[in-house]
């Protein structure tokens, strides 16, 4: 018996039976829309309990927009703060016991941003120097720290490449006391000398820390460590918070599609749903992250999305159907690289030659299709695999890893990172976790339980999508989660726990309800 399974097991009896099965389901409540379509009219979402507030990051407006949803039904407009006195626009933002923070980039991106705090009402109260590219903020559920992710992208022609880091902000004192002498930086530079295995450094003559993209941020219960994901190196980085140090850097290897239950749908060309095994590795480049104790330990979730370095200067992005491939290892290869099979899927040109010859011995896809479950040292003890594929699939044949700006664009993004899992979110009810996950191009929100990390169980897929809309107009529904945020029953405003999610290409905050049925 493999072992994660034994584990499982082992766990499962040492639990009362009555915590071992459990179904929620996500009801749809209210929504508001920005009224902007395809420029991230709602991003991230961020929730007040005392004052039933969501602050709501709106790029396209270069704001943080403030709702009111004391009744869920009918979220409404508070107010609009504006982010440009302070930067560019807000990428982020987080709320804790009354305090606002937004992580606010640069108007040139590649110079260091900013974190602003505001109180509720969204006066401003201070302002203090970040990394390059602020990409999410995050405090500590003591409230003593917040955490911003410098993503440090480069600039668009490759000449300009900022380290990414992490920002530590003391907030021990309050908020009164912070000055810029109470920030602090968690860089990679310890690495470079030695990068750790499988960590991917691949930017034109970038050190492992300018190639480090730090994205999203998770806290430990206990408030002493942060792990972060690093999307485009395919790893997770931890951080001592008080001292603000990387401790380590692990990476996140690759999930092999051609094994049971790890296939997907590889071709936007064979009008088809063709979910199968391919001689493909995904790479799993993780974005959000959340994280959860069971039985005393600390396990983390990761939604599996995958990214790219796309710039004019350099672009990673290859189709199979358009290189070389070792007729050794591949004596297929005319058959694969036909566009109905895998000739239009997506890879890296940065990994694959293994032996220097000028073909591709193995083939590197970008994303897992999947959310993951990992231990804090690094070890993988579950994996959706083709499992999101494969429900989005039975619950909208006819809209199958569709387009999230366009309808009637069935399988066009199935070449292409399929349905995408973007955003995540944790949450408890009724003694279960509940992991939340995000679906970025077809939209809508799988959840699965997953109180014990080794059996998680499917729960429920819902999508607010309008498949007979016009996009454009607004009568399409919820399009593009990007942000996914909990709320718990004791800080609800009607008293039950509420589901948040923050459509970028739709502009709408969406809230959901989440009840025993």
């Amino acid at each position: 018996m493999p072992t994660n399974r034994l584990l499982a097991l082992l766990f499962v009896g040492a639990l009362p039976v009555a915590s071992v099965a459990s179904d929620i389901e996500l009801r749809p409540l209210g929504v508001y829309s920005s009224g902007l379509f395809a420029e991230g009219g709602s991003e991230i979402a961020a929730h007040d309990p005392a004052t039933q507030r969501l602050f709501v990051v709106n790029g396209g407006q270069h704001s943080v927009d403030v709702l009111d949803i004391r009744n869920p039904l009918l979220p409404s407009l508070v107010r609009t703060i504006d982010m440009t006195p302070y930067g560019n626009a807000a990428n982020s933002v987080a709320v804790h016991k009354g305090l606002v923070v937004a992580a606010v980039e640069n108007v040139n991106r590649q110079a260091p941003g900013s974190a602003v705090f505001f109180d509720t009402n969204g006066s401003h109260l201070k302002t203090v120097t970040v990394g390059a590219l602020p990409d999410m903020v995050v405090f500590s559920p003591d409230g003593d720290w917040v955490l911003v992710a410098n993503e440090g992208e480069p600039s668009d022609d490759y000449l300009v490449d900022p380290e990414g880091s992490i920002s530590v902000i003391d907030l021990r004192h309050g908020i009164a006391h912070l000055t810029q002498s109470k920030v602090r930086t968690a860089g990679f530079g310890a690495f470079n000398a030695a990068p750790p295995p499988g960590v991917r450094v691949f930017g034109p003559n970038a050190t492992l820390a300018q190639d480090m993209e730090p994205e999203y941020i998770t806290v430990s219960a206990d408030s002493r460590t942060a792990w972060v994901t690093v999307q485009e190196a395919n790893a997770i980085a931890t951080v001592d918070i008080k001292h603000a140090r990387v401790t380590h850097l692990r990476a996140r290897g690759t999930t092999d599609h051609s094994r049971p239950a790890q296939g997907l749908d590889a071709s936007d060309r064979d009008d088809a749903i063709r979910i199968q095994g391919w001689p493909v590795h995904g790479l799993y480049l993780p974005d959000a992250i959340a994280s959860y104790r069971f039985l005393g330990q600390t396990f983390l979730v990761t939604a599996n999305e995958g990214d790219t370095r796309a710039y004019t200067g350099f672009d990673e992005e290859a189709r199979i159907g358009a290189v070389a491939l070792d007729p050794d290892v591949f004596p297929d290869a005319a058959t694969l690289q036909q566009n109905a099979n895998l000739g239009r899927l997506k890879i890296t040109n940065t990994a694959g030659d293994t032996d220097g010859d000028g073909d591709y011995d193995r083939l590197f896809t970008f994303g897992g299709r999947s959310f993951s479950i990992w231990t804090t040292s690094g070890h993988r003890v579950f994996d959706s695999g083709d499992a999101v594929e494969r429900i989005t699939a039975a619950a909208f044949p006819a809209d199958f890893n569709s387009d999230n700006e366009e309808n009637d664009s069935f399988d066009s993004r199935s070449d292409d990172k399929g349905p995408e899992v973007e955003g995540l979110a944790v949450g408890t009810v009724g003694g279960h976790v509940y992991a939340f996950v995000g679906l970025e191009r077809i939209g809508g929100v799988v959840v699965y339980d997953v109180t014990i990390p080794f059996l998680p169980r499917f729960v429920q897929y819902v999508n607010t999508r309008d498949f007979q809309g016009d996009p454009e107009t607004g009568t399409a529904g919820d399009l593009g989660p990007e942000g996914v945020h909990f709320i718990k029953a004791q800080d609800s405003p009607n008293g039950r726990p509420l589901l948040v999610t923050a459509n970028e290409i739709s502009g709408t905050t969406r809230l959901f309800e989440i009840v025993k049925p």
